[in-house]
């Protein structure tokens, strides 16, 4: 009895997914259609615009530094002005959530707890450094042909997500803030689980959905649900945004690549809005800190340029598996760090 052919058996496999190369991601494919050494090159066009982003991190960060100074915050919950861990566990995290969607909020929101930082010290400044970098990483994306957005008229596919996962996510953050900080005392260790094993289901079906046939064709109808619930998982846990909104547009037929760089840059918008909520409990009295935003924010800055260019160098194909596999894994770190 002869054995069956592994390379046919997978061909088959990969040939019964029926692509539709929609607008959405047609140059992520095309992208990876090149040659890796092609994919690893940048036009000087491109170094130029990086080496301007790193003379704005400092401006940014001294004007960050000098605000913070001049309320008090940093000189009092800060030991000092760069918390090597801190620092390098933003660098970590930022990379991976640039390059994958998720994991900023949800994983180093347990590991920033563990250290002993309280959630008004972390949340706030998480949804701070997340504008910034989001912001960041999906405007690199663009850069790096990941995808294609659009400031004019007429606007892309990948513009328009974005358009849905803003408006639907920044309706559930804002309800989710709402609801635990203003009408129902929450309990912390109940969120926290909540999310947790939300995001482990969304990976494991992720993961199944690669060994099943499976039609890509790019439904924008099945984005808004997945939109506003990762914007109620923003506003009451500062994480959980990225797997929901990342497996979800993958679920509703968007290419892993674009998938990626259109939940960067929505997700940078949704977190504005969230740290402008946070400015205004601050205002109101509640006891916020922004001591850690000297550290969180330079590791993640570099990561937020990093990540898209590693996103445009890597197959697509491996991105199918490194994905949702991820997001188990951050899901079932997160539920770890709780019981």
């Amino acid at each position: 009895m002869s054995m069956p052919d592994l390379s046919e058996t997978v061909v088959e496999r990969v040939d019964s997914v029926e692509y539709d190369e929609s607008e959405i991601d047609r140059e992520a494919r095309r992208l990876d259609e090149r040659p890796i050494r092609e994919r690893m090159r940048l036009p000087r066009r491109t170094r130029r615009r990086i080496a301007v982003l790193l003379a704005g991190y400092l401006v940014a960060l001294a004007v960050g530094v000098v605000g913070l100074s001049g309320r008090g915050n940093v000189v009092q919950t800060a030991p000092s002005l760069f918390v090597p861990v801190v620092l390098l566990a933003g660098f970590v995290f930022e990379t991976l959530d640039s390059a994958s969607g998720m994991g900023f909020g949800t994983s180093l929101a347990p590991l920033l707890f563990s250290l002993g930082y309280a959630p008004l010290e972390v949340v706030p400044v998480l949804f701070v450094t997340e504008t910034a970098t989001g912001l960041l990483a999906g405007v690199l994306h663009h850069e790096f042909e990941n995808v294609t957005f659009s400031a004019r008229r007429p606007v892309t596919e990948a513009t328009r997500a974005v358009f849905v996962l803003v408006g639907f996510g920044t309706a559930g953050t804002l309800l989710a803030i709402g609801l635990a900080y203003l009408v129902v005392a929450l309990p912390a260790r109940a969120i926290e689980i909540y999310v947790a094993v939300l995001v482990i289901a969304m990976g494991v079906f992720g993961l199944l959905r690669q060994f099943l046939p499976r039609e890509m064709t790019y439904r924008p109808r099945r984005l808004a649900g997945f939109a506003l619930l990762a914007g109620l998982n923003k506003g009451i846990s500062g994480g959980g945004y990225g797997p929901v909104a990342t497996l979800g547009q993958i679920y509703a037929g968007v290419y892993e690549k674009t998938a990626t760089a259109i939940t960067s840059l929505s997700e940078g918008i949704v977190s504005l809005v969230g740290a402008l909520a946070y400015v205004g409990l601050f205002a109101a009295g509640f006891p916020i800190s922004y001591g850690l935003f000297p550290s969180l924010f330079t590791g993640a800055f570099f990561a937020a340029i990093a990540a898209p260019y590693l996103v445009r160098v890597l197959p697509g194909r491996l991105l199918e598996y490194l994905i949702p596999l991820y997001a188990f894994s951050i899901g079932a770190y997160a539920l770890l760090q709780i019981v």
